[in-house]
């Protein structure tokens, strides 16, 4: 394993942190396996792939760095839950096998814990007030779908990813480009953007889900990243802010979390 606070070597994650519910936690086991033999990082594994993506892995990922493709995430930020609320997350991360997000946030001066899912193939949520009364849940072919796409989002924040057989690249233009991401039986296109200095600066697609509790279907999703910040080999954004209706008028309005990365872990 290799991960670490920004700049430092030991792969230490904080201990008073939220931790997966019992009933998950052979979940997340699963998906914090280790990366098995992983090859190290060299340019000429880039070869082939559009200029974009041949400067974000030159930037994000340090020569000779294992390809480890699975990390564990510390986080903390903003949910909008009616009004904007503070919140501290751990996540594990592997795709496109999964993740698995688990939080802690207050409601009406209440604390309210959970977690998001995908993983074995299906998604869920499951929020309780106090630990005991359920906020939010859901699962089923909705949720699956909507969880599935999430995965394929975040898939730059485990760069290594990007060189496997999960992702196909398809060039676009001299910033952008879009990564065809498999995660169980579906396809995401994935469009990611990168500074010409190499910094990774967005990712757009369409995913499934119902915000505005509008029916399920695809809309507009993305994320932006802002700043920076070394763990190990690896370079990862700082801060990220995430929602619906990404690229339209409606953004400021789709826009339901913000975090920054504290931690992170390779695996």
């Amino acid at each position: 394993m290799t991960g670490c606070t920004p700049h430092d070597s030991s792969p230490v994650m904080s201990p008073a942190l939220p931790a997966p519910p019992g009933r998950v936690r052979r979940e997340w086991a699963a998906l914090a396996t280790p990366t098995v033999s992983p090859a190290r990082f060299a340019a000429h594994m880039t070869d082939g792939l559009p200029a974009p993506v041949r400067r974000w892995l030159a930037h994000a990922v340090v020569p000779g760095a294992p390809l480890l493709e699975t990390v564990e995430l510390v986080m903390h930020g903003e949910l909008r839950m009616g009004t904007w609320r503070r919140f501290r997350a751990r996540q594990i991360l592997a795709p496109p096998r999964g993740l698995l997000w688990a939080a802690e946030s207050r409601l009406a001066w209440l604390p309210v814990s959970g977690y998001d899912r995908y993983s074995g193939g299906t998604g869920e949520m499951r929020w309780r007030l106090l630990g005991v009364v359920p906020v939010m849940s859901g699962s089923g072919p909705d949720i699956t779908r909507s969880a599935a796409g999430r995965v394929a989002c975040e898939f730059p924040l485990v760069s290594p990813v990007a060189l496997g057989p999960a992702v196909r690249w398809e060039a676009a233009d001299d910033r952008q480009a879009v990564a065809h991401v498999r995660i169980g039986q579906e396809e995401f296109a994935v469009t990611t953007r990168v500074s010409p200095s190499g910094r990774l600066e967005s990712v757009a697609m369409l995913r499934w889900g119902n915000p505005g509790r509008d029916e399920y279907g695809e809309h507009p999703f993305g994320a932006v990243f802002e700043g920076e910040t070394r763990f190990g080999g690896f370079t990862l954004p700082r801060t990220v802010r995430a929602g619906w209706w990404f690229g339209t008028d409606r953004w400021r309005e789709g826009e339901f979390i913000r975090f920054t990365i504290e931690e992170a872990a390779h695996r």
